[in-house]
């Protein structure tokens, strides 16, 4: 397996001109001047396999029987980690605002599961992919993600990230960007299911 110092995962990011600066709502809602779009660096598909299969060497020996990743930041770095373990992978989807999994996807009961992001913040979705697990019947092994933001964390399984990128980030009534009028975007994917 190939494996990757967190310089050389920065330097991928700045590449691909992932990190973005200006007034973010980020997925958990929290509000940030920086932001990384890891679907930048997900376009190479020749990057996205090394980026994988790094994670998976990063996580040593442990054994998983299936890989799961929310919709829709975790879906390609997902089925990457999936397809350099040699499992299959599944994702869960937001319907009506809640994640289910949909497809006729299924965790067998006793399935040892990895859960895989591109970004974790406080892990709000991924919280959610391991209830969906448990549900199931299945355990969630541990959580892997390209990017730890730092912080607590919402969800009590192990978190193995290629890169810790502390960058800052507040409630929406404590921003000093709102209260300076700049403009706010949110790039995250929960906005679109």
């Amino acid at each position: 397996m190939v494996s990757m110092t967190e310089a050389e995962v920065l330097q991928a990011l700045k590449e691909a001109k992932a990190i973005l600066s200006g007034h973010f709502q980020l997925t958990s809602g929290r509000h940030s001047d920086t932001y990384v779009q890891c679907a930048r660096v997900l376009e190479d598909p020749a990057l996205t396999t090394r980026l994988a299969q790094a994670m998976v060497a990063k996580l040593g020996e442990r054994q998983f029987d299936l890989v799961a990743a929310p919709a829709v930041g975790g879906i390609i770095i997902g089925f990457a980690v999936a397809q350099a373990l040699g499992v299959k992978f599944i994702f869960s989807e937001r319907q009506e605002g809640v994640m289910v999994l949909r497809r006729a996807f299924e965790v067998p009961v006793g399935a040892r599961v990895l859960v895989v992001e591109d970004v974790v913040t406080t892990g709000g979705s991924v919280a959610e992919v391991i209830s969906l697990i448990r549900e199931a019947g299945g355990e969630a092994v541990a959580v892997t993600s390209l990017i730890d933001r730092g912080g607590a964390k919402k969800f009590d399984v192990e978190l193995v990230s290629l890169l810790r990128l502390e960058v800052e980030s507040w409630e929406p009534g404590s921003c000093g960007l709102c209260a300076a009028n700049v403009p706010l975007y949110s790039p995250g994917s929960r906005r679109l299911s």
